[in-house]
């Protein structure tokens, strides 16, 4: 029986491993991407140390993907963390786990990983095809493309859509694919920033002494949230943005979009317990001010003592129940979200019943999507890299079973080949 050819539309890391799967069961792949080169934004997650996943049990792996837990649950189940670390070893990439539980490459970069993976998708027969730009279908059902030789069409036996979400414009993932899918009666929930900055309003006088400032040691969570999350973030011009901010970002916009604000409690000193933190406060300070008794007592100086201004009215600093409160629980209110274009990744999506259970669309028999073009986010911490590869796989294993299914033509996907 022929093999079948495969598009794979999109060259991060979900569509890469979907070719993968794909080639490996014997399929003919062709990957299309926009840019001049694949895995762009893959490099650039790289840059300052690849966090390819995190070590943490699998049950409390899965509750971060929060109420998407079953079906990226059941994509881990078929590719989970450990599978990955096994991937990359066989790529001849060693990993570690990190003080934090995130796992990382040894050399701690993405881009000996990507050159060694599209060597191993080339000796696997994958056809990569650089500047090809999807525009849709034609009226015949083929797949169009525009390319610096003008426009083409395909005619591909199944296709993988994996093409971002709408938050690198710059590196490819803008979104476009919207219209196409619309036109086509495919359900799509709005995209939104996801691990993104927020929006707080700074007085000018803040602003400019503590701009580009970190916050470290710091534990915060939205309101009515528990338990805190400990970490740092950065002071912006504008507001708040890093990696604890991110861990909270899904909960703080859905506040937003709930009810036009949302309010975080930071613990500025979550190494000290409220006890300590009043008998410190409460000591006579003398002729000190309050930034010199703080400083000392307290080691609260910089932008964690310029916050705690910014945020208490003069009256707080008379009680000091009130201000050992708030050095314990600074309440902190947030007023949007910086753009989407500037997040790290996306909410929202492709809606899951638009898709059956093998990722397909179910009024365009034959296209499969994947990655974070599907409705579906996750914190940064190996979180969301670890979903768009184990969606990738999913994908390629639904569009297999559909093959031999549907039309007795597909590659032999008796087994579950995992890369």
């Amino acid at each position: 029986m022929p093999s079948s050819y495969i598009a794979v539309i999109g060259g991060g890391p979900a569509g890469l491993m979907a070719a993968e799967t794909l080639s490996r069961a014997g399929a003919q792949v062709q990957v299309y991407d926009a840019m001049p080169s694949v895995g762009r934004k893959f490099l650039l997650a790289g840059r300052g140390g690849l966090n390819l996943t995190h070590s943490e049990p699998a049950d409390r792996f899965v509750s971060r993907y929060r109420e998407r837990s079953n079906e990226v649950g059941g994509w881990l189940r078929q590719f989970n963390a450990d599978d990955l670390r096994a991937w990359a070893h066989e790529l001849g990439v060693e990993t570690f786990v990190g003080s934090s539980g995130r796992v990382f490459p040894s050399e701690m970069k993405a881009a000996p990983m990507l050159r060694k993976w599209l060597h191993r998708l080339r000796v696997q027969g994958v056809e990569v095809h650089a500047r090809h730009v999807w525009k849709g279908w034609s009226d015949n059902g083929g797949i169009l493309f525009d390319t610096p030789q003008g426009p083409i069409e395909s005619r591909p036996d199944a296709v993988i859509l994996a093409l971002g979400g709408a938050s690198w414009p710059r590196l490819g993932s803008d979104g476009a694919w919207q219209g196409p899918l619309a036109a086509r009666r495919v359900r799509i929930v709005p995209l939104r920033p996801a691990n993104c900055g927020f929006l707080a309003g700074w007085s000018p006088l803040f602003q400019e002494r503590h701009a580009g400032q970190p916050l470290k040691s710091i534990a915060m969570a939205p309101r009515g949230e528990t338990p805190m999350r400990r970490g740092e973030c950065m002071v912006t011009s504008d507001g708040l943005e890093g990696g604890l901010v991110y861990a909270w970002s899904a909960q703080l916009r859905e506040a937003l979009e709930r009810e036009g604000e949302a309010w975080l409690c930071m613990d500025l000193l979550p190494d000290r317990d409220p006890d300590q933190v009043l008998a410190e406060v409460s000591r006579p300070r003398g002729s000190r001010s309050w930034s010199s008794h703080l400083a000392s007592r307290l080691g609260l100086q910089g932008a964690k003592a310029g916050l705690l201004r910014e945020c208490l009215d003069k009256s707080a600093y008379g009680s000091p129940n009130v201000l050992a409160r708030a050095i314990k629980c600074l309440p902190l209110r947030l007023t949007g979200t910086r753009p989407l274009d500037e997040a790290i990744s996306t909410a929202g999506g492709v809606a899951f019943d638009s898709l059956d259970a093998d990722l397909m669309l179910r009024d365009v028999p034959g296209v499969f999507c994947a990655g974070e073009m599907l409705d579906w986010e996750a914190p940064t911490g190996g979180y969301l890299l670890t979903a768009c590869f184990a969606s990738g796989h999913a994908a390629a294993q639904g569009a297999l079973r559909w093959l031999e299914a549907s039309r007795g033509v597909g590659p032999h996907a008796g087994s579950d080949p995992k890369p």
